[in-house]
């Protein structure tokens, strides 16, 4: 099963790397990371996600919480959370389909953020469902590159 664990640490040189240490040290995978500074700029956020059973994503919250510069661990599966993920895609444009590529991109609510003579630059944010179904659409045209953040998330106020 699939984990989105949010960790508040102290934004402090080699805590990023620990906690990466923490996970490839017991053999478990990332799929994806993200890092950012909150509100206070002494603290930071990492989202990260992960597979594995109820059993071995108590034991990674329970290391992660023993780290010295780790703050709060919450692990946001079972809660209320919103989440976004965002891509910027390079697609190849012709004259035949930039009108095509323009109503997809309109369609997904997306952001051009380049325009060169053979491609057009989008930006999309969202669920990993609307990154995912846009790539699907996108693909016939040509992508020529893509970045994907990977997940952040906070939880809903009750």
């Amino acid at each position: 099963m699939r984990h989105t664990i949010s960790v508040t640490v102290e934004n402090k040189f080699g805590v990023l790397s620990r906690v990466a240490g923490l996970f490839s040290g017991r053999g478990f995978n990332i799929e994806s990371l993200c890092v950012g500074e909150t509100v206070d700029p002494e603290v930071s956020r990492m989202t990260i996600v992960t597979r594995g059973d109820d059993r071995i994503i108590e034991q990674v919250t329970k290391q992660l919480r023993k780290l010295v510069d780790v703050i709060k661990v919450a692990d946001l599966t079972d809660t209320s959370f919103v989440d976004r993920e965002m891509l910027l895609a390079k697609i190849s444009a012709t004259e035949k389909n930039k009108a095509e590529i323009l109503r997809i991109n309109e369609i997904f609510r997306g952001k051009i953020v380049d325009i060169s003579p053979n491609t057009y630059t989008f930006e999309i944010t969202g669920d990993g469902g609307k990154i995912d179904a846009f790539l699907k659409l996108i693909r016939p045209f040509g992508v020529k590159e893509i970045v994907r953040s990977g997940k952040i998330a906070i939880s809903r106020e009750m």
